[in-house]
């Protein structure tokens, strides 16, 4: 495990390039592209397995270690608690989705029909607002899942994406086999 994130251009799951990020953090699930600015996280992202861990010069300030360090413990614990000052981000219904989202139990899952049922909404629009979520893992919409199986991912139904939404499930409990 790598414990010196550093940054990198990277490209997206289906390539397009993304901005810089002020960390890409190794993780056991994966690579987790993060920026922030002087007093919350901004945004969390997956990446392809390939992106070298690295941080921006100067950019490795206490929030990227802290979030490190919480990232660390959940991956230890799946009953860990994130407790990061999170950037104010998205429309308000995203934010009803993303809170829907803290609220499903570590080692349960929610479909997205069940999930538009309790919002008054559509399974389109949760997911979406699953593909919005800057802040994932710590707004865990991996436990919001498909009809029929997993579902989509970070905007991919890739295997890179779906594997570490299976890693995820797993590590918090969840029978992937029966989802």
């Amino acid at each position: 495990m790598h414990r010196n994130p550093t940054i990198a251009p990277v490209a997206s799951w289906d390539g397009a390039p993304q901005l810089a990020w002020d960390a890409v953090l190794a993780l056991p699930f994966g690579r987790l592209g993060v920026r922030c600015n002087a007093v919350a996280l901004v945004e969390l992202a997956y990446l392809p397995a390939h992106t070298p861990p690295r941080a921006a010069p100067g950019a490795r300030t206490a929030l990227v270690d802290e979030l490190q360090a919480q990232l660390l413990a959940y991956c230890a614990d799946p009953d860990f608690a994130f407790a990061l000052p999170l950037a104010e981000r998205g429309t308000a219904f995203q934010r009803r989705v993303w809170s829907l989202m803290r609220e499903i139990p570590r080692g349960s899952v929610l479909r997205y029909g069940e999930a538009a049922r309790r919002l008054d909404s559509a399974a389109r629009a949760v997911g979406g607002a699953c593909r919005a979520n800057p802040f994932a893992p710590i707004v865990p919409c991996h436990r919001i899942v498909a009809a029929g199986g997993l579902g989509g991912f970070a905007g991919s139904r890739g295997d890179d994406a779906l594997a570490i939404k299976s890693w995820l499930l797993r590590h918090e409990g969840v029978d992937v086999g029966a989802v």
